[in-house]
């Protein structure tokens, strides 16, 4: 019997250098992102022992795991930048609009370097 298989070998590449960009994001929080073979790639998020992770989420495509991981990563920024202030109460958009101009340039530029390095053109 031939077993399906869900992602091809060029988008598996792709993947893998998504996940190789976001790299800091992993030790920033709970969440890392495995191949799993001709399934794709399972990021796995909120580890709560003793059950394990939280959420678990297949891709087989680099663009949408790419939205997925940058996603995660300026919310980690974001809250990091707003915790222990009323800021939080605003929510992600909310923390973001308060941030200086520069500031806003600054985690947006990231966006670019993220794609840059994960070779994923927007």
């Amino acid at each position: 019997m031939k077993k399906q298989v869900y992602i091809t070998e060029e988008e598996r590449a792709k993947c893998q250098k998504v996940v190789d960009a976001f790299a800091e994001l992993y030790e920033l929080e709970n969440i890392v992102v495995l191949d799993v073979g001709r399934y794709g790639f399972v990021e796995l998020k909120y580890y709560k022992p003793p059950h394990g992770f939280e959420d678990a989420i297949t891709f087989t495509d680099s663009v949408a795991l790419f939205e997925d991981l940058w996603e995660e990563w300026l919310n980690t920024k974001l809250y990091l930048l707003a915790k222990g202030t009323p800021l939080l109460e605003k929510g992600y958009k909310g923390i973001f609009e308060s941030l200086s101009k520069e500031k806003q340039s600054e985690l947006i530029v990231r966006k670019a370097n993220f794609s840059k390095a994960a070779e994923i053109y927007l």
